[in-house]
């Protein structure tokens, strides 16, 4: 299944995407994407609705975050091999985790904030995680029961406020708007194999970056199960887990975002964002 929530910011309603694009309103079926319509049971009563009995939705309606109820954004840095290299950096002997504020989240198609003071707004299109039940000291065996399903997410970097204003990655990464997450949450069963998905990312029509989940350094299970031992994720947490090359930060010279930038990014079988850069 793929699950939207639509409508204006801070009024959006559950929706579920039929196999000819149109969306179908869920609010008589459930309240919002959120909590225990995360859990096995929810997603398999989701399943078994009727769909053309549902409401169809008019128009091309703004689409919101297509999860709600969130504790947290967890993100994990150079998870990539080729990206690392990119950097210059070695890959991480463990996970690298730093978080995301939640007013970081956003639709996928929403402007995104250049801050006072940036000049280094950067890209990343990431693999995220959708947590349906809580997972607590998991194992990697164990650790996709725990998973509900994915969405594309573009992990927004202010790269001058992430490395050279001391401390830590977490200011440079949490402005408004710097988590579009969506379009949908594509439901984990209809993803063949999450570690062979083509990703992609351009601005202004330029390419930019051009990369494969396959060459993920800590795969999806050995990422739910690492960070279920540091705290405990909760159904609707998110987990963006890395970007592949083709960064701003990367390029030589680097080049970054400016105001009236146009971001385009997908992932396969998980849909398309679009954003123009504003100022905030």
């Amino acid at each position: 299944m793929k699950l939207v929530r639509y409508g204006p910011k801070g009024q959006e309603k559950p929706g579920l995407v039929g196999d000819d694009g149109t969306i179908r309103d869920l609010s008589g079926e459930v309240r919002d994407i959120a909590g225990e319509v995360l859990s096995e049971a929810g997603l398999k009563h989701l399943a078994s609705l009727d769909i053309a009995s549902l409401p169809v939705v008019d128009g091309t309606p703004r689409l919101g975050s297509p999860v709600a109820g969130l504790q947290k954004i967890v993100a994990i840095g150079l998870n990539y091999s080729d990206h690392a290299a990119e950097t210059g950096a070695e890959p991480p002997e463990e996970p690298i985790v730093f978080m995301k504020a939640l007013n970081a989240l956003s639709g996928p198609n929403d402007d995104v904030e250049m801050p006072r003071n940036s000049s280094a707004l950067d890209w990343e299109v990431e693999l995220a995680i959708i947590i349906g039940t809580k997972a607590k000291y998991v194992s990697k065996e164990n650790a996709l029961a725990h998973v509900a399903g994915y969405a594309v997410m573009n992990d927004v970097s202010e790269r001058d406020f992430q490395t050279k204003r001391s401390g830590q990655w977490t200011k440079g990464k949490s402005h408004d708007t710097f988590g579009p997450l969506g379009p949908w949450l594509v439901t984990k069963d209809e993803i063949g194999d999450v570690h062979d998905l083509a990703m992609e990312l351009d601005v202004n029509g330029q390419a930019r970056q051009r990369g494969n989940t396959n060459t993920l350094i800590f795969d999806v299970p050995t990422v739910v199960s690492y960070l279920s031992q540091f705290m405990t994720l909760m159904p609707g947490d998110v987990i963006t887990t890395g970007t592949p090359p083709g960064v701003g930060m990367g390029m030589k010279p680097p080049q970054y975002l400016k105001v009236g930038d146009t971001m385009r990014l997908s992932i396969a079988g998980l849909g398309e964002q679009t954003q123009t850069v504003v100022s905030a």
